[in-house]
């Protein structure tokens, strides 16, 4: 049996931040095993409400199905269901299947559904593939809406009606139209979930539209600016939200967006500007220059040398009404 209910699963997903662990290299680039619990310890030290293992910022694309299996199995190990761990289901629908039903036996608290691999598909191909997932296991599934897995309204009503076990929806493509749809027709079917990269650019204007949360990889390396930012959205504080923009979001995405792929390699090279343990990146990813890394190492200091967690005021009955109100 599934160590958390699906729908417990969803609400605790929907009740707070989300982040994707990084997964450590040795000097070789093989599996870090140490250094990943290690990193999975501090993080858990924070109030997240869950962490998705082997993720994209994980570099699930760059491990073999042997390294994903025992990644969700070093978080599992590791967490001890202090939090929710969601591990991935990717590539081919029978690899999907296959990993999430190791999942359930590793004692992961959900799964995260990538898109299939490569190829385009149908809205019915497409609604197969998330079927045999979710019949494939009794965790709760989030559906990772992005790049060649793009799912409509329509189909995913159906599924959350064939799929009692379907509990969210990650959003990767900042379609407003499609999010909107999705929150209007099925209320609190599902939780929504931002899923774009840096999703903190765009949070405060889609809590609006009803998504109850988003991932955040910079919480790898800046646990309590993450929070900071976060309670910020949840309150609807449109001056703190600008303030952490302006002071570093904006300038970390100037660097960002220099090469394809950065979005993983950055928050590596962010944890070693901040001091803790840190790899490269595997092929096909490249790491950040030593010029990019200088840019960055002023920023990371500027949030993790100064206080951005959550204010007294954070901790108003408005504040606590607003964090237990998805959206």
């Amino acid at each position: 049996m599934p160590t958390m209910d699906p729908r417990e699963l969803a609400e605790r997903l929907g009740g707070g931040l989300l982040s994707f662990p990084v997964t450590p290299f040795d000097a070789a680039l093989d599996l870090d095993e140490h250094a990943y619990r290690d990193h999975l310890r501090w993080l858990a030290e924070y109030p997240v409400a869950g962490l998705f293992a082997a993720g994209g910022t994980g570099e699930l694309f760059s491990l073999s199905p042997a390294e994903v299996a025992r990644v969700v199995r070093l978080a599992v190990a590791e967490i001890r269901g202090r939090v929710p761990v969601l591990a991935p289901a990717s590539a081919s629908t029978a690899l999907a299947v296959e990993q999430a039903a190791d999942a359930e036996r590793a004692g992961a608290d959900g799964v995260l559904l990538f898109p299939p691999y490569l190829t385009e598909a149908s809205a019915d191909g497409l609604r197969a593939h998330v079927q045999a997932v979710c019949a494939a296991t009794n965790l709760g599934v989030v559906y990772y809406n992005r790049a060649n897995g793009r799912i409509d309204a329509t189909t995913l009503a159906r599924l959350a009606q064939d799929c009692p076990n379907l509990v969210g929806f990650k959003d990767g493509t900042g379609d407003i139209e499609l999010v909107t749809r999705v929150h209007v027709r099925l209320g609190d079917r599902l939780t929504l979930i931002g899923g774009l990269p840096t999703a903190e650019t765009c949070a405060l204007a889609f809590a609006e539209l009803g998504v109850a949360t988003y991932s955040s990889a910079m919480f790898n390396f800046a646990p309590e600016f993450a929070l900071g930012f976060h309670d910020a959205v949840r309150r609807r504080d449109r001056t703190g939200v600008d303030q952490r923009l302006r002071e570093f979001v904006l300038p970390y995405l100037d660097i960002r967006d220099r090469r394809p792929g950065y979005a993983v390699s950055i928050i590596k090279a962010a944890l070693a500007a901040a001091g803790r343990p840190s790899s490269r990146v595997r092929p096909p990813l490249t790491d950040l220059t030593v010029e990019e890394v200088e840019l960055l190492t002023p920023l990371v200091a500027h949030v993790t040398t100064s206080s951005w967690m959550p204010t007294t005021a954070s901790n108003s009955s408005d504040t606590a009404q607003a964090r237990q109100t998805p959206g």
